[in-house]
């Protein structure tokens, strides 16, 4: 039951900061701009779950881009 627990609480953070950002209400770090991109926003919804404690996995596109990467280089060489 752990699981669902903080499943709630990122899901809960996360309809939050969008409802900021539909609203017009949710700024970006430091400099305080309005935030007009829905992916900066996910982002950002993202970024504050996890550190409120909400168990959200990382991107994993980054790790497929390395492995292509690794695999043309190899095929390259030969």
């Amino acid at each position: 039951m752990a699981k669902k627990a903080a499943g709630t609480k990122g899901k809960a953070k996360v309809k939050k900061v969008m409802h900021e950002y539909k609203h017009g209400e949710l700024k970006s770090g430091k400099s305080g701009a309005k935030v007009k991109s829905r992916k900066q926003a996910v982002a950002i919804a993202l970024s504050e779950a996890r550190q409120s404690g909400a168990k959200i996995p990382k991107k994993k596109a980054a790790a497929k881009k390395t492995a292509k990467k690794k695999s043309a280089s190899k095929k390259k060489s030969s």
